[in-house]
């Protein structure tokens, strides 16, 4: 009861490729750096960082400075 099995590390990993690694291409996509993905281990962070996601002008999207 005191250790973790392999069906533990199992489960981390599905849950690390199936979240984590689509979600930072997305979050870099939007033009933000892949590190806000961490975002989703804080308790209530992940739910501040999903809000200021959807309200922040997204940097891919800001109009370009044309020389």
């Amino acid at each position: 009861m005191g250790s973790f099995s392999i069906w533990h590390w199992i489960v981390v990993a599905l849950f690390l490729a199936a979240f984590v690694w689509p979600l930072s291409r997305v979050i870099s996509k939007a033009g933000f750096s892949r590190l806000w993905v961490l975002l989703l281990f804080v308790p209530i962070g992940n739910l501040i960082g999903l809000w200021l996601l959807a309200f922040v002008p997204w940097p891919s999207r800001e109009p370009r400075a044309s020389n």
